[in-house]
């Protein structure tokens, strides 16, 4: 048979399209035609291919015409991840496999000149949208996509390290009577996550921040945004690489979303799996490296934080397109990429830890150094953060410079575990009662699940039309206040919880 038909998947965002590689010998001409939308770098699969077919000792079929097309024709295709569906097709158009085995398996994976299989981008989140729309496929990847793809429950995932091992595998039944022993290559991949703990660093090495670790731990136990603000070296950076650890643990679900994005980005490994992602991009990022684009569309920075920790230190430094593009997923946790031709949606549910300066030299407010920077340029230092932006972040803190006496005579703080404990308490409570983080709560949800005191709504009432806050500032307050009221365990939301919430919502200081 000439024709053979050899299933792979194409990735578009978090979407694995199924794609049919169709290979088709003929008399005439001989030449090697590769067509269905193909980026550069699956059109050199060719050269791959013809390679790692000749190096394995097998026949390639070089008196042929070869014609591969990816179907369909107008979904776009790139990396080479199609090398071994390529090469299996033409194997099995010229005779050389049986073509009928090959029914009810997905190939995917890249083809070294001597017939070696290398790992490919985004195999755990190809075999988390195959479990997502319940096709019931076998996957055959090579080492390392093998073990990503296998961490999704009930996947079935083959992992083979060389193209030959592959095609012993479907050889037609004559030949694979001859062949006795079975390739060592080939073998079935089970999930390896047992024993694996998430490591984080620990709050005890942070000595004295007593009011900014307080706010750590209600950003924790309710999935709110918060900016620190203070002068250079007291500690902003440290406190934000360590609040991970505070967040209750991951369950399967936001475990594997987040690894497959992870996979997507090519920044998965194993040793990171069910630990929530720090990304830390520097403040010369664009908006493009924040929320992600390209062609075909990848994930940002938000998204690669999903169920993580957005931390960005300078704020202010940041271009300003940049972070007005962070407004709608602190708002929605989802950002849609929209090109010409296609449109990809990632989910982006992280929480922002912001870090800034008081001002351009640090100072402003310091006891330790005297600012001097004028009125104007504060101003204009503190102007580059918009209204809209600042009142999105839930909790604004300083963080006050540690003297020496204290730093050097000051016992460890608290440790991680203590925190998060209470966190994980807290937050359970505010899913037992809502089913969602106190952050998410939207309109209707708030003031039923507030339980708002009679007293602790006057004096919000009064706090809030002399401060002059916005109506998104005022339900941030209160949801930090469910939040407070959470940790201390009260059912309802009292004055003490208000008035605490209001002190994380103050203007950064002018000079």
């Amino acid at each position: 048979m000439s024709l053979s038909l050899v299933q792979s998947r194409a990735l578009l965002g978090l979407d694995a399209a199924a794609v049919t590689v169709e290979v088709h010998l003929a008399n005439g001409l001989p030449s090697f035609t590769l067509v269905g939308l193909a980026d550069v770098e699956v059109k050199e699969a060719r050269e791959r291919v013809r390679s790692a077919i000749q190096n394995s000792g097998l026949e390639f079929p070089n008196n042929k015409r070869i014609t591969v097309n990816l179907a369909p024709a107008d979904l776009p295709k790139d990396s080479g991840r199609f090398d071994l569906p390529i090469a299996l097709g033409i194997l099995a158009a010229s005779g050389q496999m049986d073509a009928a085995k090959l029914a009810g398996y997905e190939f995917a994976g890249e083809l070294s000149l001597s017939g070696e299989l290398r790992a490919v981008r985004g195999a755990l989140a190809m075999s988390l949208a195959l479990h997502a729309s319940h096709v019931v496929t076998q996957l055959v990847l090579p080492p390392g996509s093998a073990e990503e793809a296998a961490l999704v429950p009930d996947a079935q995932v083959y992992r083979a390290h060389h193209l030959l091992d592959v095609v012993q595998h479907f050889l037609p039944e004559g030949a694979q009577a001859a062949a006795t022993e079975p390739s060592p290559g080939w073998s079935r991949v089970s999930p390896q996550t047992q024993g694996r703990e998430a490591q984080y660093l620990d709050m005890a090495d942070v000595k004295g921040q007593l009011g900014a670790k307080r706010a750590l731990e209600i950003a924790a136990a309710g999935g709110h945004s918060l900016l620190l603000v203070g002068p250079p070296g007291a500690g902003k950076s440290m406190l934000a690489i360590r609040f991970a650890g505070l967040l209750p643990p991951m369950s399967t679900d936001e475990a594997l979303q987040s690894a497959a994005i992870a996979s997507l980005g090519g920044r998965f490994s194993l040793e990171q799996w069910a630990q929530r992602p720090t990304c830390h991009p520097h403040h010369t990022a664009s908006a493009v490296a924040l929320v992600g684009g390209g062609s075909p569309p990848r994930p940002g920075e938000i998204s690669l934080a999903h169920h993580g920790i957005l931390f960005l230190d300078e704020l202010p430094e940041f271009p300003r397109a940049a972070l007005e593009a962070l407004r709608e997923p602190l708002e929605t946790g989802r950002i849609t990429i929209s090109r010409a031709a296609r449109r990809a949606e990632f989910p982006a549910r992280f929480q922002l830890i912001a870090a800034m300066n008081p001002c351009p030299c640090g100072y402003l407010g310091s006891m330790q150094k005297t600012c001097r920077c004028t009125p104007d340029q504060v101003a204009r230092y503190q102007g580059k953060l918009s209204g809209p932006l600042i009142d999105r972040i839930d909790l604004h803190v300083e963080v006050p410079a540690v003297n020496t006496a204290e730093l050097m005579n000051a016992p460890p703080g608290e440790r991680t575990a203590d925190i998060q404990a209470r966190c994980t308490a807290a937050r359970a409570r505010a899913l037992a009662r809502q089913g969602v983080a106190n952050q998410a709560l939207q309109g209707q949800e708030l003031d039923q699940h507030l339980l708002l005191d009679e007293a602790a709504a006057k004096f919000l009432n009064v706090a809030a039309t002399r401060l002059g806050w916005s109506a998104r500032s005022t339900h941030r307050a209160l949801k930090v206040a469910r939040t407070i009221a959470d940790l201390a365990g009260a059912r309802s939301t009292q004055v003490t919880h208000v008035a605490e919430a209001m002190q994380y919502r103050r203007a950064l200081k002018a000079a």
